[in-house]
């Protein structure tokens, strides 16, 4: 290190040095866990000309996993066509950009069918469904989906929030608070932008937003309530 030759650490060497610092069992487990993390490569570096950021890569880490999005379906909840057509929206014309996208985001979703599986707890915009994309058929099918998960999957938690609830503290924008395991891992809120992520870190900030958070879901309609409104607002596309 003091040649400022770079290498990935090695887990003894920080664990030595931990001891030598004199650093608690609970943070010297978490280095040595990131030490070991860090010579293995994660799925995500084979699709870096799609990510922009780090943040699949906290995504995949945490235990817990609330966003509210206002335009789209959630990229983890997304079927293939509608994920397509999500992309083309934003690299117009460029087939070969847009499926590399939808690959990534179909590797990404896997996260929901591991083991230890994040629990994921979404609050969609009504304006979101409403909102065609790629067609009837596609919108249709990306309900479908919604409505199954909803139904089915005992780690995920959709509401809706419609828009007769008027104005809420989520008119500034979609956000993504990620919790962690470990105790060591500061909660991160997340705000995708259309060239890379902003991460607040700072408990303070995290927790306003945490707030703004709970505010939205409890205006949202309950899992229940929100499932019957989908399967309402998929009579626009028969």
């Amino acid at each position: 290190m003091e040649l400022n030759k770079w290498k990935r650490p090695d887990p003894v060497i920080v664990r030595a040095l931990a001891t030598l610092y004199k650093a608690s069992e609970e943070a010297t487990e978490a280095l040595v866990t990131l030490a070991k993390q860090s010579r293995t490569k994660g799925w995500w570096e084979k699709f870096d000309d799609v990510f922009t950021d780090a943040y699949v890569g906290f995504e995949a880490e945490a235990s817990t996993i609330s966003t509210y999005q206002t335009m789209v379906v959630p990229g983890l909840l997304q079927t293939p066509e509608y994920a397509a057509a999500v992309d083309r929206a934003l690299h117009l014309n460029n087939a070969s950009a847009t499926e590399r996208a939808v690959a990534a985001r179909m590797e990404r979703q896997e996260i929901l069918d591991r083991e230890d599986a994040p629990k994921l707890w979404v609050v969609i915009d009504e304006s979101a469904l409403m909102r065609p994309a790629g067609g009837k058929a596609v919108m249709r099918a990306q309900i479908e989906k919604l409505i199954r998960l909803s139904e089915e999957a005992n780690t995920v938690r959709i509401q809706v929030l419609p828009l007769d609830r008027g104005l809420h503290p989520g008119i500034t924008g979609p956000l993504t608070l990620l919790d962690f395991p470990n105790p060591m891992d500061r909660p991160i809120a997340y705000f995708e932008t259309r060239t890379d992520g902003v991460y607040q870190e700072d408990r303070a900030v995290v927790e306003t937003y945490r707030e703004a958070w709970d505010d939205i879901r409890v205006m949202a309609d309950h899992p229940e309530a929100s499932t019957a409104r989908m399967v309402q607002l998929i009579k626009r596309y028969e």
